[in-house]
């Protein structure tokens, strides 16, 4: 790609040289728990349900050493800590669960060893180990209780209630069979007043919740978790899946939690037209749709990153290095930065290769994710998505993506884009050393590929 001195019509937030408003965010709550987009690792799109605290250990080592530096802070175990068999998640009638004598999950010692090292079976001391590392933990739920618990009646922490008081065996997650939905009463209160408990003393800083933020939504049941949250006293990110969330509910969600899937489940795809699982082509629409809503405490959440090496076993397809090309996963850095949806790795850290890395570590694409504003797609036209965002009053990033399958040759104004007709310093962020005085973007964008521009004002 190359930048000339000079890039055509763009959209349609722009007007009589007036940014127009877009969609009203939720009203502004406490931010200090995820003031700027979260980012970290995930276990799931390298491990899925059989992560060992061995696998998490090796792969939070890499991410203190390589990754926090960046920014990368949040160390999360996904699905299935509290399987003794995750193996069998295809027969759920043979799946075995660690719980304690309350009816809650807890790690299983045989996975996780250090979870069997104390009184009481738990993450404890792999939530220390984490923050010893300067890292922060998080765990992944499905919503509701579980369905073990339930058929023994075991009684609730904390309370005079039993599990029976607080299950709704009517609701069941689609494809979970692990739980009940919770009653919004007194009892479903107390069940989630004894989980945040647990996880609170495990040093759990960011729950993602699953089945709950889109088929079904579950409003009652978020509220029921915020609240339980609040009672702890432990500051933590309230993350829901999947998606895609409603727009209509961008409001109540941006009250309860600090970040919220936009979609179903993303993987290394460019499209696969099915709602499951995504692809990242299919994530400009939706990534302009939720942009407006984004603000400090507020993070629409674009998925997890598939880059790098997928497995041992992926929560999806085989062991495999990323099916995304190098452009493809430069144009889902970028428009997940340009959106500033939440960073969330799901690489093998433990065979991260160079190009990876410095991809993910690109302090520049990190800069515009963690401190831009005003970030919002000003064009579709074609195979031409073109977004913008701010820096400062001088300074803009403008980032042009050609979602086509053949080169795009771009030769537009910036005028077209809203910026004054001066000429504008530019650098590209993607190839360091690239800079030049420009009133026109004039590039040939690879297929699937972007380029992304820092323009300041002479």
């Amino acid at each position: 790609m190359r930048v000339g001195t000079g890039v055509r019509a763009v959209a349609m937030l722009f007007a009589g040289g007036v940014w127009a408003q877009g969609p009203a965010p939720a009203p502004a709550r406490a931010v200090g728990v995820a003031p700027t987009p979260p980012m970290g690792w995930n276990s799931w799109d390298s491990y899925g349900l059989t992560i060992t605290e061995n696998q998490f250990r090796e792969n939070v080592k890499v991410q203190a050493k390589s990754l926090l530096p960046f920014g990368y802070r949040y160390a999360v175990i996904d699905e299935g800590w509290f399987l003794k068999n995750p193996q069998d998640r295809p027969s759920p009638e043979k799946l075995q669960y660690q719980i304690d004598g309350f009816g809650r999950y807890e790690p299983v010692p045989a996975r996780f060893p250090s979870a069997g090292a104390g009184e009481t079976t738990s993450f404890r001391a792999l939530g220390a180990y984490v923050h010893s590392l300067g890292l922060k933990f998080g765990i992944h739920i499905v919503r509701g209780i579980p369905r073990v618990s339930v058929a023994g009646n075991l009684p609730i922490a904390g309370s005079s209630f039993h599990a029976a008081d607080a299950a709704d065996q009517t609701d069941a997650c689609p494809w979970d069979p692990t739980n009940w939905g919770v009653k919004d009463n007194a009892a479903g209160q107390a069940w989630y007043d004894s989980l945040l408990a647990q996880y609170a003393g495990w040093g759990v800083d960011l729950l993602k919740v699953d089945c709950i933020a889109a088929r079904p939504y579950k409003p009652t049941e978020i509220r029921m978790i915020r609240r339980a949250i609040a009672k702890t006293g432990r500051p933590m990110v309230l993350s829901l899946s999947p998606g895609e969330t409603a727009l209509g509910d961008a409001a109540e969600v941006g009250q309860l939690a600090e970040m919220w899937r936009i979609s179903n489940d993303v993987w290394d795809f460019w499209a696969t037209h099915k709602e499951y699982p995504h692809g990242l082509g299919e994530q400009f629409d939706l990534a302009a749709k939720w942009a407006p809503y984004t603000q400090p405490g507020n993070w629409p959440d674009a998925d997890m990153l598939p880059l790098g090496h997928l497995g041992p076993n992926p929560g999806d397809g085989p062991d495999r290095a990323t099916r995304l090309t190098h452009d493809e996963q430069r144009t889902m850095l970028t428009l997940w930065s340009m959106m500033r949806s939440p960073l969330i790795l799901g690489a093998n850290l433990t065979q991260l290769d160079a190009w990876t890395l410095a991809l993910v570590t690109n302090r520049d694409a990190i800069e515009i994710d963690q401190h831009s504003h005003g970030g919002r797609q000003v064009e579709h036209t074609g195979d031409l998505v073109v977004w913008r965002a701010e820096k400062d009053a001088r300074t803009s990033y403008l980032a042009v993506f050609n979602v086509g399958e053949k080169p795009l040759v771009v030769d537009r104004s910036l005028k077209d884009f809203g910026f004054a007709g001066q000429g504008y310093r530019a650098r590209n962020l993607w190839e360091a050393g690239s800079v030049a005085t420009v009133d026109r973007v004039d590039a040939t964008v690879a297929p699937h590929g972007c380029l992304l521009l820092e323009l300041t004002a002479k």
